[in-house]
C-alpha cells in the first residue's frame, strides 16, 4: 500500500499544479441569463466581414427590438422591431432594405422566451479559456446561418457574437460594459418614424 502510495504521489503533485480549467456554463443557466435580460445597453465594436471595423452604441429590448446606432461620422442605422429588420445606409438615398427578423440569426437572443436546449439549436458547446461558445441556428432553417455566442462565468455575461449569415459571411459583435433595465422610448426602435426623420 505504501509503494501504490509513493508512486501515486508524483501523479497527485502533477494534477494539482495544472491550472483549473472552467467549466463551461450549462446550456439552462446560459437560457435563464438570456431570458432575465430586458434592457440593455452597451457600446460596441463590430468587425464585419470585410475586416473593416465600425463601433457605436446598441440598445436591446427584450423580446425582439434592437436598434445598433453607428458612431459619427457613420450615419449608418440597424433597427429591429415588430418582426423586422431595417437596414438605413448612410451612403444611400433609397429607403431602408428590410427584411423579417426570423431571417437572421440574431432572432434567437431576442426570442421572447430563449431555450437553448431545443432540439437542433445548439450545433455547439464549448469551454474555451475563461469562456463559454454556444452555436446556434434555427432548427426549423438551418440555411439562415448561425449565431455563435461568447460568455463569461461568475456571473455569467453576454461578451460578444459572431453571426455567419446564409453566404458564409461573418460579422463579430463585441460588447462593451453593459447598462442593464434601463427604460428606452418607444420611438428608439420605430422603423416607419426612422424613415421619416431621414426623409
Amino acid at each position: 500500500m505504501k509503494t501504490l502510495r509513493a508512486a501515486l504521489a508524483p501523479l497527485v503533485l502533477l494534477l494539482l499544479s495544472l491550472p483549473a480549467q472552467a467549466e463551461k456554463v450549462s446550456l439552462q443557466a446560459l437560457s435563464a441569463y438570456l431570458n432575465a435580460l430586458t434592457t440593455v445597453e452597451a457600446g460596441f465594436t463590430q468587425v464585419n466581414a470585410d475586416g473593416s471595423i465600425s463601433t457605436g452604441t446598441i440598445f436591446i429590448s427584450r423580446p425582439g427590438r434592437v436598434r445598433f446606432e453607428y458612431a459619427p461620422p457613420d450615419k449608418s442605422l440597424v433597427l429591429a422591431t415588430s418582426g423586422n429588420v431595417a437596414i438605413f445606409d448612410a451612403k444611400s438615398n433609397q429607403p431602408p432594405e428590410q427584411y423579417p427578423l426570423s431571417k437572421t440569426p440574431l432572432s434567437l437572443i431576442l426570442a421572447k422566451q430563449v431555450d437553448l436546449a431545443r432540439a437542433r439549436m445548439v450545433v455547439g458547446h464549448r469551454e474555451d479559456g475563461n469562456t463559454t461558445r454556444v452555436t446556434a441556428q434555427d432548427p426549423e432553417h438551418p440555411e439562415y446561418g448561425t449565431i455563435e455566442m461568447v460568455f463569461t462565468a461568475n456571473p455569467v455575461e453576454l461578451r460578444q457574437w459572431v453571426i455567419t449569415d446564409d453566404s458564409g459571411n461573418q460579422t463579430t459583435v463585441i460588447l462593451g460594459e453593459m447598462e442593464k433595465g434601463k427604460r428606452f422610448r418607444p420611438d428608439l426602435f420605430d422603423i416607419t418614424l426612422e424613415i421619416e426623420r431621414r426623409g
